[in-house]
């Protein structure tokens, strides 16, 4: 699978299985040698329905010129580039070449409404980081973050969860799983020790809003929130992740109601018992 697709687990594991369940390594190894001498140039003219052909600027594998190659031999084929290095259009990011698509078919533009989908979101940071900063000076400060960091997206492959965005020493994660989620930053602040440091967590569970690679929207907000209410080494929940997983085996300890900044009414919170 090419390394510079934005896979996420899900799709890499499908594939993958795909992959396996297509063909043995054997029948590959005698498949693509005959594959290679395959060319269809001589039957391109002969096409006669329209034809749309979408090609992405920086694909690694087809480049463009073979794309114009073979929309400059299909009678009346329509050729368009679309910048980026996709080179699976049912795999983000899918939407210019979705609207490509259907004004072809439909001749108009579709109106795609933004992505949103229900998801954990889950930010940690480090406990008094501009403290201890200072205290240890930059070199050493930087290898503490990297082994940090480190830990930090080890715990999350295991769980299965998405790095969205680092800043400093915080991350933002996403999870379709909200137990898996919880379970994670415990997972973290547990590992973390070692390091000789704490970090705080804060979860939620809502509808978000994608952009690309990043998300945002009221339950990214209300997940920030939370997390900058959480103390050293605490793992706080929203009362909606937590009616969730009733029945999981978490156990939760209140921590009443809060007023979130810039999030209409109050919130109840509660914290992840330690077992």
């Amino acid at each position: 699978m090419n390394p510079d697709m934005p896979w996420n687990e899900e799709i890499r594991a499908t594939w993958a299985r795909h992959e396996r369940l297509a063909a043995s390594p054997g029948t590959v190894a005698l498949m693509m040698p005959l594959m290679s001498q395959l060319h269809g140039h001589a039957l391109l003219p002969t096409v006669r329905v329209p034809t749309l052909v979408v090609q992405h600027a920086d694909d690694p594998l087809i480049l463009p010129e073979s794309g114009k190659y073979v929309a400059d031999r299909i009678p009346g084929a329509k050729y368009v580039e679309l910048p980026g290095r996709n080179i699976y259009h049912f795999v983000e990011p899918w939407r210019e070449s979705f609207q490509e698509i259907y004004e072809f078919l439909t001749g108009h533009q579709a109106e795609v409404a933004e992505d949103r989908v229900l998801a954990t979101v889950l930010f940690t940071d480090i406990v008094d980081s501009t403290r201890r900063a200072a205290e240890m000076g930059d070199r050493d400060w930087h290898a503490l973050l990297d082994a940090h960091d480190a830990v930090v997206r080890s715990q999350l492959a295991r769980f299965r969860g998405r790095e969205v965005n680092t800043s400093g020493d915080g991350f933002l994660a996403m999870f379709d799983g909200p137990q898996r989620a919880i379970r994670c930053a415990m997972a973290i602040r547990d590992a973390v020790q070692a390091l000789g440091i704490e970090v705080r967590a804060g979860l939620h569970t809502g509808e978000c809003e994608v952009r690309g690679d990043d998300i945002g929207g009221i339950g990214v907000h209300i997940g920030a929130r939370v997390s900058a209410l959480a103390g050293p080494n605490e793992v706080l929940v929203s009362s909606t992740l937590r009616d969730l997983v009733i029945g999981s085996g978490l156990e939760f300890e209140e921590r009443g109601a809060h007023e979130l900044k810039g999030v209409p009414g109050e919130w109840r919170l509660l914290a992840v018992a330690s077992p």
